[in-house]
């Protein structure tokens, strides 16, 4: 697979941010035809404005220049908010963050890596802990530890959020909090665990 361009690389990730490149622009104090310059690459972005654009970015300057390493640094992803995915999202963001269309972040004041999300639960097979709608912050770099709650991919692809069992050196079960929903084990079928809670939100409906 070839890889993006410089400029491939800016457009995608400005796109992501739901940016135009007049903001793009205005942010780091440029013309907007530097920005269509830079993602034609007609010229290419150096020195202060190459930091500045990949701030505005929420992006690694490393990774826009030759897209190796890091797509996103903590600093950044802190910055600018870690994004609120839907569960169709989610493999695409795992995969390859910058291409994910995002309309919502979060700021969160708890360490996590670069490619933490937060994601609205779905389900009730959490209750009475987590309910539909609560807001789930899921860091994808922490390993599980008995007791965890974390996101995980079953064998027909399909992504849940269950209680993390250890059992034995290969093996773990997936526990609902809640009984009517199923007991998943790693020796029945192919389970792959995607990140772990670290932090979940319940906001209350305003009052009409």
């Amino acid at each position: 697979m070839q890889k993006e361009s410089t400029g491939e690389r800016i457009r995608l990730r400005r796109k992501s941010l739901n940016l135009t490149q007049k903001s793009v622009a205005e942010k780091i104090s440029v013309s907007h035809v530097a920005i269509s310059q830079w993602e034609k690459e007609e010229t290419l972005p150096r020195g202060e404005n190459l930091l500045r654009l990949a701030e505005v970015l929420g992006c690694a300057p490393a990774w826009l220049v030759d897209g190796d390493g890091p797509i996103l640094t903590v600093q950044t992803q802190v910055h600018a908010g870690l994004p609120v995915l839907v569960r169709e999202q989610i493999a695409g963001w795992l995969a390859e963050a910058p291409q994910v269309e995002i309309t919502e972040r979060v700021q969160t004041d708890r360490p996590c890596s670069a490619t933490s999300f937060a994601v609205t639960l779905w389900d009730n097979a959490l209750s009475p802990q987590c309910l539909r709608g609560d807001l789930l912050i899921i860091d994808p770099e922490l390993s599980p530890l008995p007791g965890d709650l974390v996101l995980a991919l079953s064998d027909n692809r399909n992504y849940v959020v269950r209680k993390y069992r250890a059992r034995g050196s290969d093996s773990f079960e997936l526990a609902p909090l809640n009984e009517d929903y199923p007991l998943l084990r790693s020796e029945e079928q192919t389970l792959a665990i995607q990140g772990v809670l670290f932090e979940w939100r319940r906001y209350r409906e305003a009052i009409r």
